[in-house]
């Protein structure tokens, strides 16, 4: 009785733990939801990237139940509508409509009124769970779940299991809604030029078990995994292999990988389907192999106000954007900035030439690849160094 009574116990609830024992649970149970995000949520409900074990399944879906209160068909159905809409006035979380920064203090508000539009629902939210302990009670009674978590954390850990209660309230919220959704969107680096704004933010997926990758994410959705470049480190799936490993989970997609084989001979079959498959990569390698030329350009108009000479990352943006999407000034300024460049209008007009070789559905296979050389022989005939060197890469895709 009197060690029932005691004071440790009602301080530091049965575990006991120190003050830095307590922060490496709070952390390691943050990453606990964030893997179930990632691995349940993301790639294996939402994209179909893995099979996983049904028990492992429905620890996740439970584990997100406690911990999250999230439904898995509100959830996938609203990111699988980001990805349909994205950037775009559908878009649930876009910074581009909303503005980073309610997207980054607000994000679980556009989340949750999402999840709940019963459109959304049906249009998006095919093969989630809809079993009866879903019906009844993961959706329905949400509540429950974070109660019990709050409940389970003051009994393991006194007081203070209220504190990493509201970590792990806040964990999901601030990580997935704000940075994925608000700054994955906003600032970053991109390997891959897709046609939304989305970014990696750092190489290294370790805190957001490798949502951190999301522009190689947008430009393969359906990959199981999420690093694109050697030094790109994607924690999730490294969680994937050890599953895959126990036979509790099986990959059924991943990334294409780019091959190039220098060649002389003219675009073939092939080719097309290279360029096509890679068409981010493409682009991705056609902006940066017209950055020096680009330089040049900006250097001799240094002294034509008019141009306003914007730096690299700008005339990036501009280069892959569309000119009636630009603000008023944007667009006057780029278009000045052309006016009084051949050289960049030239590779303005080839940037558009090339990525409508994957949007014209209407054109037979013959026909799309008679275009992609015909784009090539052009390349070679403009005079611009970079141009003509990009041709050779554009031939080598295989």
């Amino acid at each position: 009785m009197e060690n029932i009574l005691s004071l440790p116990l009602w301080i530091n609830g049965v575990t006991n733990l120190s003050w830095w024992e307590h922060v490496l649970v709070a952390l390691g149970l943050t990453h606990m939801t964030i893997i179930s995000v990632t691995i349940y949520l993301h790639r294996y409900s939402a994209h179909r990237s893995l099979n996983l074990n049904p028990v492992i399944a429905h620890f996740f879906r439970f584990w997100l139940w406690l911990t999250t209160g999230m439904s898995t068909k509100g959830w996938t159905a609203t990111h699988r509508k980001h990805h349909a809409k994205c950037e775009g006035p559908e878009d649930p979380h876009s910074p581009k409509i909303f503005g980073i920064k309610k997207v980054f203090f607000e994000g679980s508000e556009l989340y949750r009124r999402e999840s709940v539009n019963k459109s959304t629902l049906e249009k998006y939210g095919h093969g989630t769970p809809n079993d009866w302990i879903e019906k009844n009670i993961y959706t329905p009674r949400s509540t429950w779940g974070v109660s019990l978590m709050l409940i389970i954390n003051l009994g393991l850990f006194g007081p203070v299991g209220l504190s990493i209660w509201a970590v792990q309230m806040l964990w999901i919220p601030i990580t997935a809604a704000g940075v994925i959704n608000g700054i994955g969107h906003y600032w970053g680096y991109r390997n891959f030029q897709t046609e939304d704004a989305s970014t990696n933010i750092i190489p290294w997926g370790i805190l957001i078990g490798g949502e951190e990758l999301h522009n190689n994410h947008h430009a393969h959705a359906t990959s199981a995994c999420l690093s694109s470049k050697w030094y790109e480190f994607d924690i999730g799936w490294m969680y994937i292999r050890i599953l895959c490993f126990m036979k509790l989970a099986s990959v059924r997609k991943l990334a294409p990988k780019v091959t190039l084989q220098p060649t002389e001979n003219a675009c073939n079959v092939n080719t097309l389907r290279s360029v096509i498959l890679h068409r981010y990569d493409v682009l991705a390698r056609f902006t940066q192999s017209i950055k020096i030329t680009f330089n040049e350009e900006r250097n001799k108009l240094v002294n034509n106000d008019s141009c306003k000479i914007c730096d690299w990352n700008q005339f990036k943006n501009w280069l892959h954007g569309d000119l009636n999407q630009l603000e008023e000034n944007e667009r006057v300024t780029f278009q000045n900035l052309l006016n009084n460049s051949s050289i960049l209008k030239t590779l303005y007009v080839m940037r558009l030439d090339l990525s409508k070789l994957w949007k014209q559905s209407t054109l037979t296979k013959e026909q799309l690849i008679e275009e992609l050389e015909e784009w090539c022989k052009k390349a070679d005939r403009s005079g611009i160094i970079p141009l003509t060197n990009f041709s050779k890469v554009l031939r080598s895709y295989s």
